[in-house]
């Protein structure tokens, strides 16, 4: 899957809750609608779209079947966004020198203004 499929699932915010939910290990669909307050079918159509955008897989175990995160998705995402830290990383550098100027600045007039 793509990063515009993954962010695009998660953009929704009780698919985004479930995943953060998901993190500590596979759920069923009741653990998911208990937790998270979401009637059954809307954590149904929730899950079908998040295992539609592979982030998320079945297991069948007895009676119910259990939704766990998928790594690879996880994984092409941070891949793509590292493309992007080190811009954010070099932009926040640079505000932190703006920031240090202006302080000398105000530091300066005020020691001039004694």
């Amino acid at each position: 899957m793509n990063p515009e499929t993954t962010l695009s699932a998660l953009g929704e915010p009780n698919r985004f809750r479930i995943v953060e939910l998901l993190r500590t290990g596979p759920r069923s669909v009741n653990d998911i609608r208990g937790r998270l307050g979401l009637r059954q079918s809307q954590v149904s159509q929730h899950l079908t779209v998040l295992k539609a955008a592979g982030l998320v897989e079945a297991e069948p175990r007895a009676q119910q079947r259990l939704y766990k995160l998928r790594a690879q998705p996880v994984k092409q995402l941070h891949k793509w966004l590292d493309r992007y830290r080190c811009i954010w990383e070099e932009r926040f550098e640079q505000l932190d020198d703006i920031i240090e100027e202006v302080r000398r600045k105000e530091k300066s007039d005020a020691a001039g203004k004694r």
